[in-house]
């Protein structure tokens, strides 16, 4: 038996993971620990089996807090999800040159330029792998420059998930308005609008190895209007897609990537992706962790929770199958809500059954 620590356990995305390995491995012991004592991970029956609220990462209090936790459980390894935790564990790492327990992530330095889009947009400047992308603040909102990008143009919060401070912008008005309704968020992206498909995918590299990667298209989003962009950290109906350009496409900016800053990609990494009007695909965000579609992605054959369960219990890649382009064996689609699990349907047919009046 293991013992797995998830930490961020009132999130989507680590109650995915734990659903997973729970019906997987049900004789493991799981950890969840939370900034949130509500956090709703802590009171899914039988979800975890010992819960901790522990401070916020950037305390000092927090490593030693995590320090006693996992000496307290015997913690054998850790799913990190929150993207501030994950760039907290690459500071400890960096202190002490080794982790409070196994984990399987990407180097700090990719991580932490990854986790902010401005910082992002600024490595891949100049690169097919993104639209035209300014930095706006509210101190500098950079009006030429947002004018030379054009109008539409899409604006969103430069850190932050499930389409943080997202709006379409037709004019300087909503733009000076949008910042104005934001006041407390202090960066922002702006970059050219991209009329196609919402694409995403996950990607797992080993020691600078690409190993595997699956793609999705996201098609409608849970509390859509909910959102002025309409666009939410959570799809509603999405499409499993057996699309090799988006891997290849996306492979190809990692290997930039790991050129311009000296790293190799180790761990999973998750883009958001759109297409212009032509149909290029272009990045939107890159996550340094597994995203919320981890878990439907599991059932429907394409399974990286349990390959880095692999990888922690083994100390190698060896035993995960190479699979560069997955195929789905069928045109799958799924369905998302808020306090459901998620449904994965064999195809698009099944909504043409239904009866009419």
């Amino acid at each position: 038996m293991k013992t797995i620590l998830l930490t961020g356990i009132g999130g989507l995305t680590p109650r995915s993971i734990a659903s997973i390995i729970r019906e997987k491995h049900p004789d493991y012991k799981i950890v969840g620990c939370d900034i949130e004592k509500k956090a709703v991970g802590f009171y899914i029956k039988g979800l975890v089996d010992a819960c901790y609220v522990v401070p916020r990462c950037g305390s000092d209090a927090y490593f030693p807090c995590i320090e006693r936790l996992v000496k307290k459980e015997h913690v054998d390894y850790a799913f990190v999800q929150p993207e501030s935790e994950i760039i907290a564990w690459g500071d400890y790492y960096e202190k002490n040159g080794r982790y409070p327990c196994p984990v399987f992530m990407t180097d700090k330095r990719l991580s932490a330029s990854l986790r902010n889009k401005s910082m992002m947009a600024e490595l891949l400047a100049g690169t097919e792998f993104i639209p035209r992308t300014i930095k706006v603040t509210q101190d500098q909102p950079a009006y030429a420059e947002v004018e030379k990008i054009g109008f539409p143009c899409w604006i969103r919060a430069a850190e932050g998930t499930g389409g943080r401070g997202s709006l379409r912008l037709d004019g300087m008005n909503s733009f000076k308005s949008w910042l104005f309704i934001n006041g407390n968020i202090p960066e922002f992206t702006v970059s050219e609008f991209l009329p196609g498909r919402h694409l995403a995918n996950q990607m797992l590299y080993y020691n600078g190895e690409y190993v595997k990667g699956a793609a999705l298209e996201c098609v409608e989003y849970v509390m859509a209007n909910t959102a002025p962009s309409h666009v939410t950290g959570n799809t509603h109906f999405g499409r499993f897609l057996n699309e090799d350009r988006i891997n290849e496409f996306c492979d190809r900016c990692v290997k930039y990537l790991e050129k311009k800053l000296g790293v190799s990609a180790h761990g999973v990494l998750s883009f958001d992706l759109k297409e212009d009007g032509q149909g290029n695909l272009k990045v939107t965000e890159i996550n340094i962790r597994h995203m919320a579609y981890t878990g439907v992605m599991a059932r429907a054959g394409f399974d990286l929770i349990e390959d880095t369960i692999k990888i922690l219990e083994d100390g190698n890649c060896g035993g995960v199958e190479r699979d560069l382009y997955h195929q789905y064996d069928k045109p799958y689609v799924f369905l998302r809500d808020v306090d459901i699990q998620p449904i994965i349907l064999e195809s698009e047919e099944v909504f043409n059954r239904h009866g009419k009046i």
